[in-house]
């Protein structure tokens, strides 16, 4: 089982119930399918990894980083995780949690600017 192991149940769980301000405030806007009518998720895991938010049907994933990332060892953890991602064709977008403080509307734009083109990848690939 590759996406939402049992194992990391309690783990989702527990990191929903404990967002920081910046994935309520992204998850405000994401949930119920409020962007662009596509379906999120929130803390859904791939493989040992849980992501923060993931759009199944787009395999869009996208990350939130706040002050930890910015570790030597951070960033080399988080490049792994991008490329296991990656490999298993999810693409993935990261933010600043200032970006979701200050910028909103534009982290919105973004992501809804990736989604239409994974949609356009998606309709070149599935059309004779």
């Amino acid at each position: 089982m590759l996406h939402n192991r049992p194992v990391l149940t309690s783990r989702r769980k527990e990191l929903r119930n404990n967002s920081t301000p910046a994935e309520r405030l992204l998850w405000s806007m994401l949930q119920h399918s409020n962007l662009g009518g596509y379906k999120f998720r929130r803390q859904h895991s791939v493989g040992s990894y849980i992501l923060d938010f993931y759009c199944p049907s787009k395999r869009l994933a996208i990350e939130l980083d706040g002050d930890s990332h910015f570790t030597d060892a951070a960033i080399e953890s988080d490049r792994e995780r991008t490329a296991y991602l990656n490999a298993l064709n999810i693409t993935v977008l990261r933010f600043l949690n200032s970006d979701v403080y200050d910028n909103l509307n534009i982290v919105c734009e973004r992501i809804l600017r990736e989604l239409k083109a994974l949609t356009s990848i998606t309709n070149r690939i599935t059309r004779p």
